[in-house]
Parts: C-alpha cells; sequence; structure tokens
C-alpha cells in the first residue's frame, strides 16, 4: 500500500495520522498512549508493522539464552517470583554458579543460535565479593563473541562501572509495572530505585534492558503507564521485555486471572509504535502462548526471544519449537552484524528521506488529492490528538 493509500485508510477510519512515527519521542501522555491501546485491533497492528519495517528486518529474530547463574532466597518480595525468599514454592537456594560452567553454557548456546547470552543471580544487589566473580564471567563470555547482558538488582554507579569495563554489553533491570500499581507488587524496593539503577547503567555507558509484566491484575492504564516511563526515559531502553505472567503456585499472584492474549498483543504493538528503534522481547510466557499469538506478537514489532529450555526458574518452549515456527514464519535469526550502530540507521534513514524527496520532485506532476481534505491549519491538531518470575 503506498503512503498516500495508507493515509485515506487513516481518515477513513478515523485514526488521528502520526506525524512521524520513525521520531524518537520522550514526552509520551498516559492519554495519547491510552488512545493508541483502543485503536482497532487491525489499525494498530498495521501502524505498528509500518513502524517496525522502517528499522529493522520485519523477519530476523534477536536470539537470546539466559542462564540463572544464582537462584532462590532473594530478600525481595516481588509477588510475581519464585525465588523470593518471602514465598514457599518449593525452589531450591543454589549457590553461584562457577565461571568454567557459566562458559560452557554460553558456548552451547552460540552454537545453537543466540547472538547474546543473559546471566541473572537473585540477589537484591551484588556483593563485591560475587561481582569479582561476575565480571570475570563477562569477560569469558564475551571472549566467544557473544554480546553479554546480566540482571543482578540493583546497582550503584561504582558497581555498573565494574560490569562496564569488564565489557558487559546491556544490564537488565526491569520496571515491572507502573509507578501507581507497583506498591501492590512490590514493597522491598521502590520505583526510583530501579530508575536510579538505570541511571547508573547509563552513566557507566552500557546498554539498558528494561521492561515490564503483563498479567498481574494491572489495568490497561497501568500498562499505558509503565510504557510511557520506559519510552520517555532518555536515550531509550535498546531492549524492551515484555512478560506474560507465569503463575507459580506458592506466589501471592498465583491464581490471578489470565490476561486476554489480544490485549498482550496490543502492548507488544503500543511497545513498538513508542520505541521504534529498540528490541521488544517476546520474554517470559512463551510457553502457555500458543503459535498463532506468537506469530501476532511478531507481527506486532516483537523481535527478541529468549531461546532454550529455562527462563531461570519458569519452562520456556522448547529448541525444537522454536525452529519449527520460525520455518513456518519465514523467520531467521538475526546476526550480530544486522544490529546497525545508531550512526548507521540514521544515515541509512536520512539517505532513503533524500531519495524519497528527490522522487517526489520528479513525479511533481501528479496531485495528491488527500492532502486538501485535511487544511494545514488542522495540522498541529491532529498532532494533539495523535493516539499515540525473575524474569527479563
Amino acid at each position: 500500500m503506498t503512503v498516500e493509500a495508507s493515509r485515506v485508510t487513516t481518515q477513513a477510519t478515523n485514526i488521528p495520522a502520526p506525524a512521524d512515527d520513525s521520531v524518537v519521542r520522550h514526552d509520551w501522555s498516559v492519554a495519547e498512549i491510552e488512545a493508541l491501546f483502543a485503536l482497532p485491533f487491525n489499525d494498530l497492528l498495521f501502524r505498528a508493522q509500518q513502524v517496525h519495517r522502517q528499522h529493522f528486518d520485519p523477519n530476523a529474530v534477536q536470539v537470546s539464552t539466559l542462564l540463572s547463574i544464582k537462584t532462590g532466597a532473594c530478600p525481595e518480595d516481588c509477588k510475581y517470583c519464585p525465588q523470593s525468599g518471602h514465598y514457599n514454592t518449593g525452589l531450591g537456594k543454589e549457590k553461584l554458579m562457577e565461571i568454567e560452567k557459566v562458559v560452557e553454557q554460553a558456548r552451547a548456546a552460540k552454537d545453537a543460535g543466540a547472538s547474546r547470552f543473559c546471566m541473572g543471580a537473585a540477589w537484591k544487589s551484588p556483593r563485591e565479593r560475587d561481582l569479582e566473580v561476575v565480571t570475570e564471567m563477562v569477560r569469558q563470555v564475551k571472549s566467544l563473541g557473544l554480546e553479554t547482558c546480566m540482571t543482578l538488582g540493583m546497582v550503584d554507579t561504582d558497581q555498573a562501572r565494574k560490569l562496564a569495563d569488564a565489557g558487559l554489553d546491556y544490564y537488565n533491570h526491569n520496571l515491572d509495572t507502573s509507578p501507581e500499581y507497583y506498591g501492590e507488587i512490590i514493597t522491598t524496593r521502590s520505583y526510583s530505585e530501579r530508575l536510579d539503577t538505570l541511571a547508573s547503567v547509563r552513566e557507566a555507558g552500557m546498554k539498558v534492558c528494561s521492561g515490564g509484566i503483563l498479567g498481574m491484575g494491572e489495568t490497561t492504564t497501568d500498562r499505558a503507564g509503565l510504557l510511557r516511563q520506559l519510552a520517555n526515559l532518555e536515550p531509550q531502553p535498546e531492549s524492551v521485555p515484555i512478560n506474560m505472567l507465569v503463575k507459580v503456585a506458592g506466589t501471592p499472584l498465583e491464581n490471578v486471572d489470565d490476561l486476554d492474549p489480544i490485549e498482550f498483543i496490543r502492548a507488544i504493538a503500543v511497545a513498538r509504535i513508542m520505541m521504534p528503534k529498540s528490541h521488544v522481547r517476546l520474554s517470559a510466557g512463551r510457553e502457555q502462548m500458543d503459535d498463532s499469538t506468537q506469530a501476532l506478537a511478531f507481527l506486532a514489532g516483537a523481535n527478541s526471544i529468549f531461546y532454550g529450555e529455562r527462563l531461570l526458574t519458569t519452562g520456556n518452549p522448547q529448541a525444537n519449537r522454536d525452529r519449527e515456527l520460525f520455518e513456518r514464519l519465514g523467520l531467521h535469526p538475526e546476526t550480530r552484524q544486522e544490529v546497525a550502530s545508531d550512526e548507521v540507521r540514521e544515515a541509512a534513514l536520512k539517505a532513503a528521506m533524500e531519495e524519497k524527496a528527490r522522487a517526489n520532485v520528479e513525479g511533481s506532476l501528479f496531485y495528491d488529492a488527500t492532502r486538501e481534505a485535511t487544511p494545514a491549519s488542522s495540522e498541529g491538531q491532529m498532532r494533539e490528538r495523535k493516539p499515540c518470575g525473575l524474569v527479563v
């Protein structure tokens, strides 16, 4: 469909046309985001797919592997997490893994097609003696040619700098939900402390992986509030995991109502529109999703998954099932070489815009009838109405 035809379609369904979805914004309001969530499903996915194709290969999916390097007995009281020491979930406590075993798992992940290796430890914050071990893990895993990511709880500026000096590419620290709903889920760590950790990570020069969990009893407004917090960070997180709650017996959320899969897909699409250059990760909960739901998630703009048997302590679709689904959908794993730097992407976008400008000059004899239907004075008005378990 041409740009002109899509504009006609947008007007015919009374959807406020975006000024430019390729522009990264940091001024989203909750009202704008709720308007996006309220769009007809097909229109929302169409818009998300357009944004996705501006910045990514639509058939490439980043494949990561996640390993729990220290399991259980976490002092936090996150109501969704089987690793919390506050709940009896039958999960045993394990010590920090040996470096050699972690490297062995990373090598196997790379052989299976992973481009990023993520390591998670159930801590509120790492101790200094543990930090020495995990930084060596980073060095050795990175030497295999893999991108590295860690989630270790809260870190201050000095700890973040040590991780960055070791070569850590990404640090994961989820916001989990909106500021307004956060107190219903966690009381042992404040929302501001989570934001402080993200600031420390940025200051150290690392990339940010931060998202949230859906299906914890939150409202659509809460989902909008979560995405607003993420999108309004400057810069936006390079990786945004969208998790579906995995209900675990023994946790306070074990009997919460299931989230409608369509509402989950809506959140993926809205995240893609709001954070056009970020990898949006279809994360925890994939084991409960059928292939059709996953296919819709990829169509909505998800372009990152965890690959393997487990997500820290909860199940994940088996590797063979993922390979079969990729084949059926015509998807392929994204290689590290495919992930262009921001400078490369900006240069490519500039070149594309210049080419489009030349084409417009050459085709100036054509009359765009759709423009007359929208007076110049209404352009600003349209902009205002624009609808705009330890998991990682």
